[in-house]
């Protein structure tokens, strides 16, 4: 009952001082003691678990049915060899899903919430798992509460409850309340904060005093664990398409065994082929093998420092036509540094390096307000907060106006929190036996409710020609692409109520500060240009600020392309959406400015992507195709919401995300084109040679051998191939188009038919050579193994060749490089060394029904292999030819 004790008790009972936090040694300790502060979730599924829900498939049902008919009648080794496929092939995809699950956990890890703690008397930024009961934890708006607190300080702090209370107003929070009653609702806890809850206004401090599952969210913890495994749309496309090719296979396989039984052949040889063909038919690895490609493609992106939350979000990329960015930190470099300031008549340059400057006495009250509204710390050379304040904290410093000797000697005892609504902030500190109110913000709205101004060490009334001087002053700085910010005062004889600080107050002046441009965004721009993407900025400085900036990186080229959040407001939604493609800088907006961007710009059929850091963006970002959160300056809400989250705040890294989105789609794309064509050519060898009254090239074990080494490394290889150098050459892909679009579906037909009919040639000549042909009786059964053999290695050599040519629907292997996907290489490799194998080791050739092949014989079946992919190479040469033309 931490809520009916005081703050002092509580901290006294935890042990711990509020000033410097745990030590790092005691926390330790503590971890150890009470574990990790995370909810325990669904027990995960052990290998053998994972192993078996691999054989949970119909057609491995029937498989295993025949294995057993196989062992009844006393053919041993084709029972192996159908059990030994079945579980190998059932190895593979439980080594795939452990891969994947251990990469989606690594990506998990890394977007595992932050938060604030004292610890050796430092202020932190530790995981939330890491907290301990004891823990000094900071609230600041638009962080999750980690762990259950009883809070020690609370400033105008509201805690949005609704997980807990389902009460979707805010609770608003005061330390010094105690709740004697025992049965206090969890909604009139007034003086704690709770785990999974979030800070929306304020700011607070507070004692952990339980994590994990002895939090109360601990206790509903089952409400939380929700399975929350979807497949993304691709998965669900393909998956639907398994299960049509799954009902052609299947009606094929029927039509097999009736003409078989019309034709009197060996109804079991056939039953066997039959079920073999529609195991090879069937792509069931086709969803294991897009899941694998996402999670090591999502693994990939996250060492680009863009770390994906949502696996659909990777598909999504490859559509975005438009990216709406912010400026700060994201197109900048999110170091603000001061360059100018100005009070009445004397606009000063800052120097850029050294400390000790001299100012006059209302420069020196300037930098001084500014330090003291501001939450930010600098020491030996590090920020933490927010950089405009960093930037203020610094200037001080060059001034001797130290952020330490300040807030010690003029303790905070109120404060007006920013919201982007006043777009001010205004804190309440000691001067001398009474207060002084210290105002930031912007320069117009401090002008609004200000009453004097500081002339030359005097207060004097404020005029309008004052007015118009420091607004004039703020315009030539925003046109030189500088942050202006404004500060005033006010003097006053006790504590006064927050909705009093900011009346009649006094200018003091306005600074210039600049964030310049990341160097490498300029390049960055260019190529979303060039790959048909429209980068937008959208910011909260100044219309004249933001454009000089989006003309130096290129975003545009006129003041004309530039629209306020003001001058938004007086459009309506239809006269917006139908101008927004004239704009491509939105100045002075706010969050809910963002949210009509989005939407303008969708009903103009564009896929978007927008960034956002703060709580308010929560919803821009979630109405986005792909919401973008900034990993460093982003609040816990806005990562929450979105599905990717840059950790390096960098637009260079939205382009390249992008770039990363549409080769890993391309790549599951070639992955299944090269999987259809593969079965393709099975299902027409057999069914040819059923149709036609011929012998069957090859046996169902031979089939399911094939088929083990071509539908996994060779896939999987091409699923991981490296990026197309040209893919930003290109414009967005439409996210309707269909996965065989642009000829993919007829090269898989043309691919697979031509595989078929070179396995039923190479049949033929093995027959030939012993003077028998398809349509002989009576062929002696070792002439039927030496053709089977040849067709065999024809299979499997031309869907190992072929894999080469579905790299590029264009380009040809040497202008790709014929070992730039070394995994290719590695897997064509070990498949043509299986083969051999299987043909040379005694034991597997007679299991297999194989024998070695002459010397001319293998140059024949290599010739042969190698057809496919010669006439792919072949026609990609017309292709360019006529792209050309």
């Amino acid at each position: 009952m931490w809520f009916a004790k005081s703050a002092p008790e509580v901290l006294t009972e935890c042990k711990v001082d509020p000033a410097t936090g745990l030590t790092t040694e005691e926390a330790q300790a503590r971890l150890a003691q009470y574990g990790e502060n995370k909810l325990e979730g669904k027990p995960k599924k052990s290998l053998i678990a994972l192993f078996f829900s691999h054989l949970q498939d119909m057609l491995i049902y029937v498989l295993l049915g025949a294995a057993v008919i196989t062992l009844v009648i006393g053919e041993y080794v084709d029972a192996i060899i159908i059990l030994l496929v079945v579980f190998l092939n059932a190895a593979i995809g439980v080594i795939q899903e452990y891969k994947a699950e251990k990469a989606v956990e690594a990506l998990q890890q890394m977007t595992t919430p932050k938060s604030l703690v004292k610890r050796d008397g430092q202020i932190q930024e530790i995981n939330s798992e890491d907290i301990v009961v004891g823990d000094i934890v900071v609230i600041d708006a638009g962080r999750f509460i980690p762990a259950d607190i009883r809070l020690i300080e609370s400033a105008n702090l509201q805690i949005e409850e609704s997980a807990l209370t389902g009460e979707s107003v805010p609770s608003e929070k005061d330390a010094n309340n105690i709740h004697p009653d025992p049965k206090t609702p969890i909604g009139d806890k007034t003086n704690m904060a709770f785990m999974s809850t979030l800070a929306t206004y304020g700011r607070g401090e507070g004692v952990v005093v339980a994590t994990a599952m002895e939090t109360e969210i601990g206790k509903i913890a089952k409400i939380l664990d929700e399975d929350i495994e979807e497949m993304t749309p691709l998965q669900k496309r393909l998956d639907e398409l398994g299960r049509v090719l799954g009902f052609i296979a299947i009606a094929v396989c029927v039509l097999i065994f009736i003409i078989a039984f019309f034709q009197k052949r060996d109804l079991f040889e056939m039953f066997l082929t039959a079920i073999s063909l529609a195991v090879a038919a069937i792509p069931e690895g086709l969803p294991a093998i897009v899941a694998i490609v996402l999670a090591l493609g999502v693994t990939r992106m996250s060492k680009i420092n863009a770390i994906v939350k949502k696996l659909p979000a990777v598909e999504t990329l490859g559509s975005v036509s438009i990216i709406c960015s912010d400026k700060t930190g994201t197109l900048t470099q999110n170091k603000m540094t001061v360059v100018k300031f100005y009070t009445l008549d004397n606009l000063q340059n800052v120097p850029s390096e050294g400390t000790g400057f001299e100012a006059r006495q209302e420069e020196q009250e300037l930098m001084k307000s500014f330090v003291l509204c501001s939450d930010a710390t600098y020491e030996d050379g590090q920020g933490t907060g927010d950089p405009t304040e960093v930037a203020l904290i610094v200037l001080g410093d060059k001034y001797d106006l130290s952020r330490q000797r300040l807030h010690t000697e003029y303790k905070r005892v109120g404060e007006k929190p920013f919201d982007s609504d006043r777009k001010l902030m205004s804190t309440l500190n000691q001067e001398g036996t009474g207060y002084r109110v210290h105002t930031k913000g912007a320069i117009d709205n401090i002008l609004k409710i200000a009453k004097n101004a500081l002339v030359n060490g005097q207060v004097v009334p404020l005029t309008a020609e004052m007015k118009a001087n420091y607004l004039q002053v703020a315009e030539a700085m925003s046109d030189d692409a500088l942050r202006v910010l404004g500060a005033a005062y006010k003097d006053t004889d006790n504590v006064i109520d927050p909705g009093e600080m900011e009346q009649d107050l006094t200018v003091l002046g306005i600074v210039g500060m600049i964030d310049p441009p990341r160097l490498e965004v300029k390049d960055s721009i260019a190529q979303a240009k060039s790959a048909g993407i429209t980068p937008v900025m959208i910011t909260g400085d100044h219309k004249n600020t933001a454009a000089a900036i989006a003309k130096e990186l290129g975003i545009a080229s006129a003041l004309e392309q530039s629209i306020t959040g003001t001058e938004i407001d007086a459009l309506s939604e239809e006269e917006f959406a139908g101008k927004i493609n004239n704009y491509r800088v939105f100045a002075r907006v706010s969050p809910e400015h963002k949210v009509k961007i989005v939407k303008a710009y969708q009903e103009q059929g564009n896929v978007v992507s927008m960034t956002g850091d703060g709580v308010n963006d929560a919803p821009s970002l979630k109405n986005a195709d792909i919401g973008v959160a900034m990993g460093i300056t982003g609040t816990d809400v806005s990562k929450s919401a979105s599905d990717m989250i840059l950790a390096d705040d960098n637009f260079t890294t939205i382009v390249h995300a992008i770039e990363e989105g549409r080769n890993i789609y391309n790549n599951i794309r070639k992955s299944v084109i090269f999987l259809l064509s593969c079965n393709l050519g099975e299902v027409v060898a057999i069914f040819a040679s059923v149709l036609f009254f011929w012998p069957v090239p090859l046996l169902a074990t031979q089939i399911l051998w094939i088929n083990l080494i071509t539908d996994t490394l060779p896939a999987i290889a091409l699923g991981v191939d490296p990026g197309d150098k040209e893919v930003m050459k290109k414009k967005p892909r439409d996210p309707k188009e269909s996965f065989f679009a642009g000829g993919a579906g007829a090269r898989a037909v043309l691919g697979g038919t031509l595989i078929g009919v070179l396995t039923l040639v190479a049949f033929y000549f093995g027959l030939n050579e012993y003077g028998y042909s398809l349509g002989s009786a009576n062929i002696p059964e070792e002439v039927l193994t030496y053709a089977r053999t040849m067709a065999f290695v024809v299979l499997a050599g031309s869907q190992l060749f072929y894999s080469f040519a579905m790299r590029s629907p264009t380009k040809s292997i040497f202008q790709l490089g014929l070992f730039s996907n070394k995994y290719l290489v590695v897997a064509v490799v070990v498949g043509f060394m299986l083969q051999l194998g299987v043909i040379t080791i005694p034991f597997l050739a007679d299991a297999f029904k194989l024998q070695m092949l002459s010397g001319g014989d293998w140059g024949i079946v290599i010739l042969f292999s190698l057809i496919p992919l010669t006439l792919n190479e072949i026609a990609k040469i017309f292709m360019r030819m006529t792209a050309k033309n």
